[in-house]
């Protein structure tokens, strides 16, 4: 078993608190994504896990085995970090197997397991060149190899596409998706960008200032956030959230309806209370007879739309549209929407009203 638990794990830094109290289980083979804002702890956490900082508080266990306090070579994890960290004179059969010469292995064990790596990660063609002959996305596929021919227990991934353009990350998430169902080791993933998280996640653990808001499946987070700052974190673009009023018959939020709206599954508080009502741009058409909203922006990217209105009220609401021209710049429209698809929350604590 290869599953990693956090008990009340905290970090600090002199008199400042930085992870606070962490509770968490990833379970063996899980593909776990912390997620989040710069500064959220993210990194620290991971670096937490591989060894790498000392934790303050709490218990580390790996496989059952209480890690805390020892040494990071011997803790049975792989870390593959932003940069590549290549070395520029060796071949990339050489860098990838460096680690297990170092540490004595024979050569014909080390051949053995580089021919492995390479042939999961397709770089049998490449293990004769140098770094500065490679890509990007090979030099990034070198450095998870160099990870995989250690054979460790845990996978361990600091925001390892950083440095790849666009069309590089879709690739690399792909071959690191393909990665884990092939090899089934427990991986615990570092990004800030969420499409990665929702692609690659078994589990996504979202965190804010050190603290989980929320953990648990991607459409789970996605379709049933316990709070306004998951709800508008996960899902791109992000969730609309306009100011509401509790009245008789809902919820009267002019940035959104004329008329009372009443949220799906959520317990109200009592009249003349303040809500705030979220809504995604994909539950949301435009209703071209009304006259609520303006249409200030349209980003048309070919099989979507995204149509940027502003409302009476100030507030502003995104559609996701499939036309390629919903409606035109400047004009003046309504919007539709199924209310049982509307969330709410507190204004003040941002708490999801269930």
């Amino acid at each position: 078993m290869s599953g990693v638990t956090l008990e009340r794990v905290e970090k600090r830094f002199g008199e400042t608190r930085v992870i606070h109290g962490v509770d968490l289980e990833v379970a063996d083979g899980e593909f776990c994504v912390f997620v989040g804002p710069s500064g959220c702890g993210k990194s620290t956490l991971l670096r937490m896990v591989a060894g790498l900082e000392e934790t303050t508080a709490g218990t580390i266990r790996i496989g059952g085995r209480d890690v805390t306090r020892v040494d990071p070579a011997e803790r049975g994890v792989a870390m593959v970090f932003q940069t590549y960290a290549l070395y520029p004179h060796m071949t990339v059969a050489e860098n990838m197997g460096f680690g297990l010469r170092m540490t004595g292995h024979p050569r014909s064990e080390i051949r053995r397991k580089v021919a492995e790596a390479a042939r999961i990660l397709k770089l049998e063609e490449l293990l004769d060149r140098k770094p500065k002959q490679l890509s990007g996305g090979q030099r990034q596929r070198v450095a998870i190899g160099r990870a995989i021919v250690r054979g460790p227990e845990v996978f361990l991934f600091d925001e390892p596409l950083s440095n790849l353009d666009a069309e590089l990350r879709v690739g690399m998430r792909v071959e690191i998706a393909r990665l884990h169902r092939e090899i089934g080791a427990t991986m615990i993933y570092v990004t800030h960008d969420q499409v990665e998280a929702m692609t690659l996640a078994d589990k996504i653990v979202v965190l804010r200032a050190g603290r989980i808001e929320q953990a648990g499946a991607p459409l789970d987070l996605y379709h049933d956030p316990d709070n306004r700052f998951v709800a508008g974190f996960i899902g791109s673009p992000s969730m609309n959230f306009v100011a509401g009023i509790v009245a008789e018959g809902g919820v009267r939020a002019p940035g959104l309806s004329a008329a009372p709206v009443v949220p799906g599954g959520a317990t109200l508080p009592a009249a003349g209370r303040p809500v705030t009502l979220g809504l995604r741009p994909q539950h949301i058409g435009i209703d071209p007879a009304g006259s609520t909203h303006r249409v200030e922006l349209t980003e048309a990217l070919g099989g979507v739309s995204y149509v940027h209105l502003s409302a009476g009220s100030g507030e502003r609401i995104v559609v996701e549209a499939r036309e390629d021209r919903p409606a035109p710049e400047g004009a003046r429209v309504g919007l539709r929407f199924d209310p049982a698809q509307v969330l709410a929350f507190d204004p003040d604590s941002g708490a999801r009203l269930r």
